[in-house]
């Protein structure tokens, strides 16, 4: 008689192997996610540093002035966004479900807050030299004389709203019935109950489905339902303790 070799025993209350398959997708967005909203927020940060745009005037009585103007003077929101998004990675660790994919949803709009006034300034959209003017708090009587943008800054932050955007499309796209599967896996009083009713759907039905695996096995043992236990069959009589039939 040859012997099986034995089979490796699940420990009571593992989680299953192809449950770590299942939720990998999921947990590989959350980090991509995670890691672009950090690089949008750096940086967005770096480019309220640098010099967005640099206007010259002169007023006819005093030296001609020069104005380096930086992102966080042409573009005020920049910083606080920038936060915002630092605040977003902390609510989509503490956060999953329809929660996470609406705060997709707003980051991908900050994204677009954020990319505007770069793309403005790319194309020269408005009036630049008189927003200039008023973002230098110039005197009244003082004229333009020239100006012009620096791409750097401007560059950066547009980047920055391309990785928020991205950010955003992958926590929206989340898909919902991630959360389901790590919550039955993650609760071991449901797989249990799950497990028991297995156990009972196999011992009435006529024609079983097949052997149970060991995992729905174990999970019963755990909620105190013996697999082994084969109960009495449908249709079967019952007998005396003589050996014959009960009336």
């Amino acid at each position: 008689m040859t012997a099986e070799p034995d089979q490796p025993r699940s420990t009571p209350g593992a989680t299953p192997p192809d449950a770590g398959a299942r939720t990998a997708p999921r947990k590989n967005g959350v980090r991509g996610a995670i890691a672009l909203m950090a690089l949008a927020a750096a940086l967005m940060w770096a480019s309220s540093r640098l010099t967005w745009y640099t206007v010259s005037s002169s007023d006819g009585l005093t030296e001609p002035r020069t104005d380096h103007l930086n992102g966080s003077v042409w573009f005020g929101a920049l910083t606080p966004l920038a936060l915002v998004l630092l605040a977003a990675i902390a609510a989509v660790l503490a956060t999953r479900g329809w929660l996470r994919r609406l705060i997709g949803v707003l980051v991908a709009l900050i994204a677009a807050v954020t990319a505007v006034p770069a793309f403005a300034l790319f194309t020269g959209s408005g009036d630049l030299p008189g927003r200039a003017m008023a973002l230098a708090e110039l005197p009244g009587r003082a004229g333009f004389t020239s100006g012009y943008s620096s791409a750097l800054g401007p560059a950066l932050s547009f980047v920055a709203a391309l990785a928020a955007f991205a950010a955003g499309v992958l926590l929206a796209r989340m898909p919902r019935e991630g959360t389901q599967l790590s919550g039955k896996y993650d609760n071991p009083s449901a797989r249990r109950e799950a497990a028991t009713e297995q156990v009972e759907n196999q011992r009435t039905a006529d024609k079983p489905d097949g052997q149970l695996s060991e995992r729905v096995l174990w999970d019963a043992l755990d909620a105190g339902t013996d697999p082994t236990d084969d109960g009495p069959k449908p249709g079967a009589r019952a007998t005396d303790s003589r050996g014959g039939k009960a009336d």
